[in-house]
């Protein structure tokens, strides 16, 4: 699995880092059009997206080291 760190922006509403609202990658950036699961693990907490270019991306964050890495992408299809 090839991780790619990402920068993100977040909602903070009654925690900090709730959920994911936009994301940058290589100086481009995503909006986060809808979150469709999100799951925690031990250390982190992994959110998949589909942001506004219509891909589907996995991006988590390391709660312990506040670092965030996009950990898959997935192009969709379009008609």
């Amino acid at each position: 699995m090839v991780k790619v760190s990402i920068t993100v922006q977040t909602y903070s509403g009654y925690k900090v880092d709730e959920r994911p609202i936009s994301f940058t990658v290589m100086s481009r950036r995503f909006e986060v059009r809808e979150i469709l699961d999100l799951w925690q693990g031990e250390d982190h907490t992994y959110f998949k997206v589909i942001a506004d270019d219509g891909n589907l991306y996995i991006i988590r964050h390391d709660k312990e080291a506040d670092d965030w890495e996009m950990v898959m992408m997935d192009a969709v299809k379009k008609p």
